[in-house]
């Protein structure tokens, strides 16, 4: 059996006075993906935000690989080797498309990521490498996004939307790349508007409506019909 490297246990998160997320169970094992699946407001991102730092929880809360991080400062988190692909990637703008890329590699955390095998893996971005980075197209924006995230050696890989605002042959093309980031045993979190693109990509599916789980279990046994009833509560 697989060692969880991401637990939630009854994780609550507020902004402010307004309950955002209600008693969240999750985990995620070595080297899986899952996949998160839910309506605008479902609790998604501020799901990611919890287990990153962004969003105050209670310590006990968020466990990784074994050790309660929950509040942590994010900077702690990230070195720790649990690294997020915000929403809307969030480059830097005055930054280079490699100067973006080695912000990544301040975490200081040793392992196989680098520019060289990020080029490889991404070979559009290496003729591009001194370009502004907001003078590339939304998808390889969103591949320096995941490569500043991977610069870090995380062993945890969160993606906020990664297929967001994308053509599909993007979406297609990014989602390709995932089996190299998880074959030395990476584990990643996507949350993923496209209900089909995320059984297709992950082994396990949450669904969040209203910032709970209303659907849990292994992607190819989901079916449609049980996933529009958590999604939409009908």
């Amino acid at each position: 059996m697989n060692r969880p490297m991401v637990e939630a246990s009854g994780l609550t998160a507020f902004y402010g006075d307004a309950q955002a997320l209600f008693g969240i169970d999750f985990h995620l094992d070595a080297g899986e993906l899952v996949a998160i699946i839910g309506a605008n407001g479902a609790g998604k991102s501020t799901f990611l935000k919890a287990l990153t730092g962004l969003v105050k929880v209670p310590r006990d809360a968020v466990r990784f690989d074994g050790a309660a991080i929950g509040g942590l400062p994010p900077g702690q988190i990230v070195r720790r080797g649990l690294a997020m692909v915000p929403e809307g990637r969030r480059l830097f703008p005055s930054l280079s498309v490699e100067e973006n890329l080695l912000m990544g590699a301040t975490a200081g955390r040793a392992g196989p990521w680098n520019l060289q095998r990020l080029y490889s893996m991404f070979p559009i971005l290496a003729p591009k490498k001194h370009d502004p980075s907001l003078s590339l197209s939304g998808g390889q924006q969103q591949m320096v996004a995941i490569g500043r995230a991977l610069m870090s050696n995380p062993t945890v890989l969160l993606c906020d939307e990664l297929s967001l605002g994308l053509a599909p042959i993007v979406i297609k093309e990014i989602y390709d790349a995932m089996p190299k980031i998880t074959a030395e045993g990476m584990s990643v979190v996507v949350v993923e508007q496209d209900v089909a693109v995320a059984q297709r990509v992950s082994q396990r599916v949450y669904c969040f409506q209203e910032g709970r789980v209303s659907l849990e279990g292994a992607s190819d046994m989901l079916t449609r019909g049980q996933i529009s009833h958590a999604y939409f509560g009908v």
